[in-house]
């Protein structure tokens, strides 16, 4: 398990490291075109393909994190069994989806080898690499999960954990204080 988890180290520091080059990049070339009536070509295609790479790469992360939005409303009104029974048949059809996007990337392997970018004259297939990645990534952790599953590792509670909008924000809310008639004379 230690590997896994230097894996997905690796890949949150690539998502930092794309995140960054992507504003790096897209400021820059704002600043350029604006200040100095010139830019750069390439930057406006790399930002786009690392913004591919990084929704790609952050799917899977957040797939290990559990941390997609979802609703849970009709399976936590299910009893157990029927929990069980949706959550074998939810990671069957993501394992299923997941494995269609891995055969359509093959199917467009070749095609894709020769298919070049416009600016950059790199092959668009490494573009569409992460496509492998996710599902991949996606079928490996699902099919973990449901070996955890039959090992009987799983709580109730723990087979849909959907998180709600405003959980994903993780902000502590601050309680609300009345403002003193002193204090809104010196504002």
């Amino acid at each position: 398990m230690r590997y896994v988890d230097w894996l997905f180290r690796l890949f949150e520091i690539i998502l930092v490291a794309l995140l960054a080059c992507m504003v790096v990049m897209v400021f820059g070339n704002v600043v350029l075109r604006y200040g100095f009536n010139s830019g750069l070509t390439v930057s406006e295609e790399l930002s786009r393909f690392a913004f591919i790479w990084l929704a790609f790469l952050g799917t899977v992360v957040g797939m290990r994190d559990r941390a997609h939005l979802g609703a849970d409303f009709l399976v936590s009104a299910l009893p157990p069994m029927g929990r069980k029974i949706c959550f074998v048949l939810c990671s069957l059809l993501i394992i299923w989806s997941c494995s269609l996007i891995f055969l359509g990337t093959v199917r467009g392997h070749s095609i894709n080898m020769q298919n070049y970018s416009p600016v950059m004259g790199i092959p668009m297939e490494y573009v569409y690499a992460s496509a492998y990645v996710l599902s991949i990534g996606i079928i490996a952790l699902t099919v973990a999960r449901l070996y955890q599953f039959a090992r009987g590792r799983f709580a109730n509670d723990d087979l849909f954990s959907a998180v709600d909008a405003e959980e994903a924000l993780a902000i502590e809310p601050k309680p609300l204080r009345t403002v003193t008639k002193s204090e809104e004379k010196n504002s």
